[in-house]
């Protein structure tokens, strides 16, 4: 090959033809491959520049699995904290049958005077059998408190029952003046205990308490709302413990920690909460010994209030993070589209432009074989007179 001469027109033309196929092999390769820069070689800051930013897109979009399942995880406790609002809404319910029913005793626990008083109930003090500052003690008894009332100088019957609202207890005078103290509806199972008059000198002195006598027909239908609201409790347990996603339960104690970029340092962590009945401080109820009366009713009705109270105080937290978490969500997807926007920019070929610079190099490829073939002319009339 190193023997073979050229002209100098020839080798211009030549190589500008090299040139010219050259650059229409590039074109068409970023055609072909809807990129301006496949390699290094073609442009390394552009090359990796773009590589660094799909490299960070990929990063995480592979944490956007996590994200989402976070969304499911809180997802499914909400689900499970509307279904536990629901189901102390019907326990109290009822709890609230209970006070609407009828008493469960047809008789309640009395203890009387054992002799008339000598006051009226607009004024109790006669001098004798009560005088001011005679003390009247109801001591404690099962469902009742001890209660001390000091006897003023002119204390009424409707002062005296002030003071034993308190116990759950009422006083009135019966037909013969004689003082009785009854225990109220809210505490009609409980018996009333000793009463005992102070040092002060006074006749006054109380009898032995009488029980209550059980209704059997409303014991009954409240032994059957125990039973339901039991069965309430029970799903309640039940419903926290199936509030979980893909292994996490925030329910049931579980906690949660979302990554939201690929450094590892935008962290959420969500704490769970153990909302099973004892959670919730509540409890089941024992039939013969629960709902006897409206005291045992109002104090579930007041641990159902205060579960209430945290289930909605939680479903608030869960919506907070929920929030928060689908903000981020939807913030890395944008990210994402804006990192791998980016990297188009740096390495995408504009296909109008690559197309145009195609047809422009076809264009003078052709251009150039014609001008070399015209070189060559010069050497063919050389070989016509050698002929």
């Amino acid at each position: 090959m190193t023997g073979i001469v050229l002209s100098a027109s020839v080798r211009q033309n030549l190589l500008s033809l090299q040139s010219t196929a050259s650059l229409l092999a590039t074109t068409q390769n970023d055609l072909a491959t809807g990129n301006k820069v496949n390699s290094a070689l073609d442009n390394p800051t552009n090359y990796f520049t773009a590589q660094s930013l799909n490299n960070r897109a990929s990063d995480i979009s592979n944490l956007l699995d996590g994200i989402g399942n976070g969304v499911q995880v809180l997802q499914a406790a909400n689900t499970g904290i509307t279904s536990l609002q629901s189901l102390v809404d019907t326990a109290k319910s009822i709890a609230n049958q209970v006070l609407q029913t009828t008493v469960g005793y047809t008789a309640k626990s009395t203890v009387t005077s054992a002799a008339a008083l000598g006051g009226t109930a607009a004024n109790l003090v006669d001098g004798a059998t009560i005088k001011a500052g005679q003390t009247i003690i109801v001591a404690a008894s099962t469902g009742l408190p001890a209660v001390t009332v000091t006897i003023g100088a002119s204390e009424s019957l409707a002062q005296l029952n002030t003071a034993l609202a308190a116990g759950n207890l009422t006083a009135s005078l019966d037909v013969n003046n004689k003082l009785v103290i009854t225990t109220t509806n809210d505490a009609a199972s409980s018996t009333i205990g000793a009463v005992t008059v102070g040092s002060t000198p006074g006749t006054a002195s109380f009898g032995a308490a009488v029980a209550p006598v059980a209704d059997p027909a409303s014991q009954a239908i409240r032994s059957n709302l125990v039973s339901q609201y039991n069965n309430i409790i029970a799903q309640i347990t039940t419903t926290a413990q199936d509030s979980s996603f893909n292994g996490i339960n925030l329910l049931n104690g579980d906690n949660l920690k979302l990554t939201f970029n690929e450094t590892g340092k935008s962290t959420l962590n969500i704490t769970g909460v153990t909302y099973n009945a004892t959670g919730l401080g509540l409890n089941t109820l024992v039939s013969g010994t629960d709902f006897l009366d409206n005291n045992s009713a109002n104090n579930a009705i007041s641990a159902l209030s205060a579960a209430s109270t945290s289930l909605r105080t939680e479903a608030s937290a869960l919506g907070s993070n929920l929030s928060i978490v689908q903000i981020r969500q939807d913030f890395s997807k944008n990210l994402i589209n804006v990192l791998q926007t980016g990297s188009s920019n740096l390495t995408l070929a504009d296909t109008n432009e690559e197309a145009a610079n195609s047809q422009a190099l076809s264009t003078r490829q052709s251009i150039a074989v014609s001008a070399l073939a015209l070189a060559n002319q010069s050497q063919q009339s050389v070989l016509q007179l050698l002929r």
